[in-house]
């Protein structure tokens, strides 16, 4: 059943095959001087869930995913994982989450394989050897390993900044516009990899703009408008009333 108005919420009865929420967001809060970014955002998703949330310029979406990965603290409200509240300061609970975002994280004088592995000492990784070896080549990047990160195009950076995001292997993964400006290998090499991350029920939210695509890599949306979800609901299919509706929707909130 479709979920509507300023406490709209995702509940994991949506999602039968998890007896718990693998993520769950409790009525986040979080202002930026007069400005609301996060207005009561609640909803909850199991293991093998994928969230999109599409919304305008300003809506609050990048701000929910960096309070999701425990870089921004929010001011009432609660992020449990598995039941458990999200805690900032510790290090093996946000090892959980994998955040790929606008800015890569990455270092332009260190070679892609130093990348990972300063990463992969960062998380703790056992075999970090192998867990880079294995993360430049899910993302086709084996042949360029010791070529320096600055050097990388727009794509290849972005395949880059996936491996990192993925290479602690997490549980919860957040992408923030993914496609936006990548060229077409990299697109296609970041669709498999959530194609994937999807059979191996990983858990994701998806910011975009792109309502073909998110609707196509989701099996949850939300419209998210002036900090609040208008709407947050399973995939339905029926791309056209999903169109009328986010036009209602944005419209409705200027």
């Amino acid at each position: 059943m479709r979920a509507r108005g300023a406490e709209a919420s995702l509940t994991a009865a949506a999602s039968p095959a998890a007896d718990r929420s693998a993520l769950e967001v409790r009525s986040l809060e979080r202002s930026f001087g007069h400005v609301r970014a996060l207005r009561g955002v609640s909803f909850a998703l199991g293991a093998g869930d994928s969230l999109a949330v599409f919304g305008p310029n300003g809506a609050g979406k990048t701000t929910l995913l960096r309070v999701l990965a425990g870089l921004l603290r929010p001011q009432r409200g609660e992020v449990l994982l598995d039941g458990a509240p999200l805690a900032r300061a510790d290090a093996a609970h946000r090892r959980r989450v994998g955040l790929i975002a606008h800015y890569s994280l990455l270092y332009d004088g260190l070679s892609a394989a130093e990348n990972l592995a300063f990463y992969a000492r960062l998380y703790g990784v056992a075999d970090r050897a192998g867990a880079v070896r294995r993360a430049l080549e899910g993302v086709g990047l084996a042949d360029r390993a010791d070529d320096l990160a600055g050097t990388f195009s727009r794509g290849m950076v972005q395949r880059l900044a996936i491996a990192r995001a993925l290479l602690h292997a997490p549980s919860i993964v957040l992408l923030d516009e993914p496609f936006s400006g990548l060229d077409q290998r990299a697109a296609a090499t970041l669709r498999e990899v959530l194609m994937r991350l999807r059979a191996e029920r990983r858990t994701m939210v998806l910011v975009t703009h792109n309502i073909d695509e998110g609707l196509e890599l989701a099996t949850h949306v939300a419209i998210q408008v002036a900090g609040r979800f208008a709407e947050c609901a399973p995939v339905d299919g029926d791309l056209a009333a999903y169109r009328r509706r986010y036009a209602e929707a944005t419209a409705a909130r200027g």
